[in-house]
């Protein structure tokens, strides 16, 4: 066999569609790598805002950004969003390590087909474990961001964190990514 031979032979594991450039298992690959690091960006950014937020933010305390509407504080929450359910950390931080664990698998097996619902699981995931790594440390989440919407029920909204706005974020990718899936089931 000559060495050309040997170069446009299909290697295992190797997708064999002509039409394609890439080795599925590449393809797999960069996917992991793109979401990997995607979580691992987002997961940092929540911790590093948290730790600066208790380096520098006296605990109870707020300081305004842009008066009357949005302030920094250093709050924190052993219960769910919005402080619902408080005092329930050793409930959240079991039910964040299923989750967690739940999402790794369905990630592995391949559940999240596109670019948004790879990117809600990413996103979800980095939130996850931003509060889930909270719980575990000290006991309760950091929430530092605090809006004031001037609106009924939102008059200030809920503290928040970057964690707990990647949560957010992830849920409305997967249901923006349901409906395109819908729409395009309905086209074919």
């Amino acid at each position: 066999m000559t060495n050309d031979e040997k170069m446009t032979k299909p290697e295992a594991g190797m997708n064999t569609d002509p039409s394609s450039e890439r080795p599925v298992i590449g393809f797999r690959a960069s996917l992991v790598i793109r979401h990997s690091s995607f979580v691992i960006f987002f997961y940092a950014l929540d911790q590093i805002t948290k730790w600066l937020v208790v380096e520098n933010i006296e605990l109870g305390s707020s300081h305004p950004v842009i008066p009357d509407f949005f302030e920094l504080v250093y709050l924190t929450n052993t219960g769910a969003a919005f402080s619902a359910f408080s005092n329930s950390n050793t409930f959240f931080t079991v039910l964040s390590a299923i989750a967690l664990v739940v999402l790794t698998v369905f990630y592995v097996r391949g559940d999240f087909h596109g670019a948004l619902p790879g990117t809600a699981s990413s996103l979800l995931a980095a939130g996850i474990l931003g509060n889930l790594t909270d719980r575990l440390i000290h006991g309760h989440v950091i929430d530092f961001l605090l809006f004031d919407l001037h609106v009924k029920f939102a008059n200030p909204w809920p503290a928040f964190n970057v964690a707990d706005s990647c949560i957010c974020v992830a849920a409305a990718l997967f249901i923006w990514s349901s409906f395109h899936e819908e729409k395009c089931a309905r086209r074919s």
